[in-house]
Protein backbone atom coordinates (compact mmCIF):
# COMPACT_ATOMS: atom_id res chain seq x y z
CA UNK A 1 0.00 0.00 0.00
CA UNK A 2 2.73 2.78 0.93
CA UNK A 3 6.26 2.62 -0.20
CA UNK A 4 8.85 4.69 1.71
CA UNK A 5 11.41 6.67 -0.79
CA UNK A 6 12.57 9.06 1.87
CA UNK A 7 9.34 10.93 2.53
CA UNK A 8 6.05 8.39 2.74
CA UNK A 9 4.20 7.53 -0.54
CA UNK A 10 1.69 6.18 -1.44
CA UNK A 11 2.17 3.25 -3.75
CA UNK A 12 -0.47 2.21 -6.45
CA UNK A 13 -0.53 -1.94 -5.28
CA UNK A 14 -4.23 -1.56 -4.55
CA UNK A 15 -4.50 -5.49 -4.62
CA UNK A 16 -2.71 -5.17 -0.97
CA UNK A 17 -4.31 -1.92 -0.30
CA UNK A 18 -8.11 -2.43 -0.59
CA UNK A 19 -10.26 -2.13 2.16
CA UNK A 20 -13.80 -1.23 2.67
CA UNK A 21 -14.22 1.66 5.07
CA UNK A 22 -17.64 1.89 7.56
CA UNK A 23 -19.16 5.28 8.01
CA UNK A 24 -21.19 7.42 10.26
CA UNK A 25 -24.95 6.64 9.91
CA UNK A 26 -26.26 7.39 6.57
CA UNK A 27 -28.10 10.22 7.81
CA UNK A 28 -25.20 12.22 9.40
CA UNK A 29 -23.64 12.21 6.30
CA UNK A 30 -24.23 14.05 3.10
CA UNK A 31 -24.50 11.89 -0.31
CA UNK A 32 -21.70 13.39 -1.51
CA UNK A 33 -19.84 11.57 1.48
CA UNK A 34 -17.37 8.39 1.17
CA UNK A 35 -19.78 5.86 1.89
CA UNK A 36 -20.02 3.54 -0.94
CA UNK A 37 -17.81 0.86 -2.46
CA UNK A 38 -14.41 2.05 -4.07
CA UNK A 39 -12.45 1.42 -6.61
CA UNK A 40 -8.52 2.03 -5.80
CA UNK A 41 -6.35 4.61 -7.82
CA UNK A 42 -4.90 1.45 -9.85
CA UNK A 43 -8.01 -0.56 -10.24
CA UNK A 44 -6.82 -3.42 -8.36
CA UNK A 45 -8.46 -3.16 -5.40
CA UNK A 46 -12.11 -2.10 -3.78
CA UNK A 47 -12.56 -0.56 -0.70
CA UNK A 48 -16.09 -0.54 1.13
CA UNK A 49 -16.69 2.55 3.20
CA UNK A 50 -19.24 2.01 5.89
CA UNK A 51 -20.39 3.30 9.06
CA UNK A 52 -18.10 1.66 12.19
CA UNK A 53 -19.74 3.23 15.65
CA UNK A 54 -19.02 6.92 15.27
CA UNK A 55 -16.75 6.78 12.63
CA UNK A 56 -16.01 5.38 8.70
CA UNK A 57 -14.20 2.74 8.19
CA UNK A 58 -12.72 0.23 5.55
CA UNK A 59 -12.48 -3.25 4.73
CA UNK A 60 -11.08 -4.83 1.15
CA UNK A 61 -13.89 -6.74 -0.05
CA UNK A 62 -12.56 -6.98 -3.83
CA UNK A 63 -9.09 -8.10 -5.20
CA UNK A 64 -7.80 -7.73 -8.96
CA UNK A 65 -6.41 -11.43 -9.30
CA UNK A 66 -6.50 -14.39 -11.54
CA UNK A 67 -8.76 -17.31 -10.77
CA UNK A 68 -5.90 -19.47 -9.55
CA UNK A 69 -3.77 -17.10 -7.30
CA UNK A 70 -3.79 -17.41 -3.76
CA UNK A 71 -5.73 -14.87 -1.64
CA UNK A 72 -2.93 -12.29 -0.18
CA UNK A 73 -2.31 -11.91 3.27
CA UNK A 74 -1.19 -9.32 5.59
CA UNK A 75 1.86 -8.95 7.53
CA UNK A 76 -0.03 -11.40 10.60
CA UNK A 77 -0.66 -13.83 7.77
CA UNK A 78 -4.39 -13.26 7.63
CA UNK A 79 -6.43 -13.37 4.48
CA UNK A 80 -6.86 -9.55 2.96
CA UNK A 81 -10.18 -10.55 1.94
CA UNK A 82 -12.53 -8.78 4.93
CA UNK A 83 -9.53 -7.08 6.46
CA UNK A 84 -10.27 -3.54 7.74
CA UNK A 85 -7.42 -1.28 6.87
CA UNK A 86 -9.03 2.35 7.38
CA UNK A 87 -10.35 2.98 10.56
CA UNK A 88 -11.52 6.27 12.66
CA UNK A 89 -12.23 8.31 10.07
CA UNK A 90 -14.16 11.24 11.98
CA UNK A 91 -15.36 14.53 10.52
CA UNK A 92 -12.35 16.74 10.87
CA UNK A 93 -14.23 19.84 8.87
CA UNK A 94 -16.89 20.18 6.86
CA UNK A 95 -16.59 17.45 3.96
CA UNK A 96 -13.40 15.92 5.53
CA UNK A 97 -12.64 13.03 7.71
CA UNK A 98 -9.35 12.28 9.26
CA UNK A 99 -8.63 8.87 10.40
CA UNK A 100 -5.48 6.37 10.16
CA UNK A 101 -4.96 3.83 7.24
CA UNK A 102 -2.75 0.63 7.89
CA UNK A 103 -0.56 -1.27 5.61
CA UNK A 104 -1.82 -4.76 5.30
CA UNK A 105 2.16 -5.91 4.11
CA UNK A 106 3.97 -4.90 7.19
CA UNK A 107 1.29 -3.47 9.78
CA UNK A 108 2.49 0.16 9.43
CA UNK A 109 -0.32 3.01 10.51
CA UNK A 110 -0.49 6.44 8.59
CA UNK A 111 -3.09 9.37 9.06
CA UNK A 112 -5.49 9.72 6.21
CA UNK A 113 -7.67 12.10 5.61
CA UNK A 114 -10.93 11.17 2.88
CA UNK A 115 -12.83 13.74 0.96
CA UNK A 116 -15.04 13.15 -2.11
CA UNK A 117 -14.71 16.04 -5.18
CA UNK A 118 -16.83 18.13 -6.74
CA UNK A 119 -16.82 15.01 -9.46
CA UNK A 120 -17.62 12.79 -6.73
CA UNK A 121 -14.26 10.75 -6.58
CA UNK A 122 -12.59 9.88 -3.28
CA UNK A 123 -9.58 11.44 -2.60
CA UNK A 124 -7.63 9.69 0.15
CA UNK A 125 -4.40 11.26 1.28
CA UNK A 126 -1.90 9.16 3.59
CA UNK A 127 0.72 11.13 5.67
CA UNK A 128 3.07 11.02 8.54
CA UNK A 129 2.59 13.66 10.81
CA UNK A 130 1.65 16.71 8.87
CA UNK A 131 -0.76 16.25 5.17
CA UNK A 132 2.17 18.21 3.42
CA UNK A 133 4.29 14.52 4.26
CA UNK A 134 2.32 12.33 2.06
CA UNK A 135 0.83 11.77 -1.14
CA UNK A 136 -3.21 11.40 -2.32
CA UNK A 137 -4.92 8.88 -4.37
CA UNK A 138 -7.95 9.48 -6.22
CA UNK A 139 -10.63 6.27 -6.14
CA UNK A 140 -13.44 6.38 -8.23
CA UNK A 141 -17.14 4.51 -6.97
CA UNK A 142 -16.80 0.71 -7.65
CA UNK A 143 -19.91 0.09 -10.15
CA UNK A 144 -18.80 -3.41 -11.39
CA UNK A 145 -19.21 -7.01 -9.68
CA UNK A 146 -17.10 -8.87 -7.43
CA UNK A 147 -16.90 -12.90 -7.02
CA UNK A 148 -17.45 -14.65 -3.62
CA UNK A 149 -14.10 -15.57 -3.69
CA UNK A 150 -13.39 -11.64 -3.02
CA UNK A 151 -11.87 -11.08 -7.22
CA UNK A 152 -13.14 -8.19 -9.11
CA UNK A 153 -15.00 -10.10 -12.09
CA UNK A 154 -16.09 -6.58 -13.88
CA UNK A 155 -14.29 -3.30 -13.36
CA UNK A 156 -16.29 0.09 -13.03
CA UNK A 157 -15.17 2.76 -15.70
CA UNK A 158 -14.43 6.09 -14.28
CA UNK A 159 -15.91 8.94 -15.42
Amino acid sequence: MFRRSGLLWLAGRAAIFVAGLHAMPACAMPSSGPIGDWLTANGHGVIQIAPCGDALCGRIIGIDRAPASPMPTDAQGRPQCGLTIISGEKPEDPGTWLGTITDPRDGASYSARLSVDDQGNLRLRAFIGIPVLGETQVWHRFTGQLDAACRIQTLSQPA
